[in-house]
């Protein structure tokens, strides 16, 4: 079974950078304390360390 994360949006993406706004959008996160499920990638990782300062992550098996 792959690991999985679940992110939440903690902080609003105004007067952030475009990337990090896209890059929060991409992970289908749009409103604060919206959560997502996402699979443990190198590509997922990626984006979460971008906005890291942005979300909550806590992993789930």
């Amino acid at each position: 079974m792959a690991k999985t994360f679940e992110v939440k949006l903690v902080k609003s993406t105004i007067g952030c950078s475009p990337t990090q706004i896209k890059t929060a959008q991409a992970l289908g996160l749009r409103k604060i304390n919206q959560v997502v499920t996402k699979t443990d990638t190198p590509a997922n990782r990626g984006q979460l360390y971008k906005i890291q300062h942005l979300v909550e992550i806590t992993v789930k098996n």
